[in-house]
């Protein structure tokens, strides 16, 4: 048996990896959100299919406690069903669309969260993992780090930041037996974009999760989702900036 952590479990994502877990054989999950409460609903759909599941407080922004709250879902998750195998991160929330007309602070407090906090936490994350021996960190990021813009520049600088952790997480366990797996969506469709404008290519956490799973079983290091996206993503990076604008619809 084994077991899985998620650190962001109110993520619409990450609950769907975690499903297509349990159906692998995981047996064991904690869930950890800022309002562990509101994740009740989530952990009964999984114990439902199989799974003994505990949910605890996570604050992304709790820098002080990270190592102290990863330690206690490691342990939690062990006495659940044995050694982890998978831990997710996929807290994260919108930056303001509109950042020079919004408050900076709010522009910073989601820079902190999508990128502070996953660097402190990653970092428990990976302490915990290397003196375990085994196991994986998926990190959710997004092709919006691959190139900014107008709409959603702070989010996808972010996102960037992350990826470079990820990629640094990933070679400083290479030895340890503990890896980074880098997941890598286009526009999916959840509660967390609902007010945005869906866009070429999007996908559903379903299958965002069906990707990861496959990265898992293949030992892959970054997963793109759809793997289509990946080309996309390439080929707007490296795009002009004329050109870049007029496809994403912005002069």
């Amino acid at each position: 048996m084994s077991s899985l952590i998620v650190l962001g479990g109110g993520s619409e994502i990450a609950l769907a990896i975690a499903r297509a877990l349990v159906q692998t054989g995981v047996r064991g999950v904690v869930l950890a959100a800022r309002h562990p409460e509101a994740l009740e609903l989530s952990a009964a759909s999984l114990r439902a299919a199989g799974a003994a599941v505990e949910t605890i407080a996570f604050d992304a922004l709790d820098f002080d406690g990270h190592a102290a709250t990863v330690e206690d879902a490691f342990a939690r998750a062990r006495r659940l069903a044995g050694d982890v195998d998978v831990v997710v991160i996929a807290f994260g929330v919108l930056s303001p669309s509109r950042p020079l007309d919004d408050d900076p602070a709010a522009v910073g407090r989601a820079a902190a969260v999508n990128f502070a906090g996953v660097v402190s936490a990653g970092t428990a994350v990976g302490q915990q993992l290397r003196a375990q021996g085994h196991g994986t960190l998926v990190v959710l990021s997004s092709v919006a780090g691959q190139r900014s813009r107008i709409s959603n520049f702070p989010y996808a600088s972010a996102k960037a930041g992350v990826d470079a952790f990820a990629e640094g997480l990933n070679e400083a366990l290479r030895d340890s037996g503990g890896r980074v797996m880098t997941v890598r969506p286009g526009f999916v469709r959840t509660r967390f974009v609902a007010e945005l404008d869906s866009t070429p290519f999007a996908t559903s956490a379903e299958r965002v999760a069906a990707d990861t799973v496959r990265g898992l079983e293949r030992g892959a290091s970054v997963v793109w989702s759809p793997p289509l996206i990946r080309w996309v993503a390439l080929v707007l990076r490296y795009a002009p900036r004329q050109l870049f604008r007029l496809v994403t619809r912005r002069r």
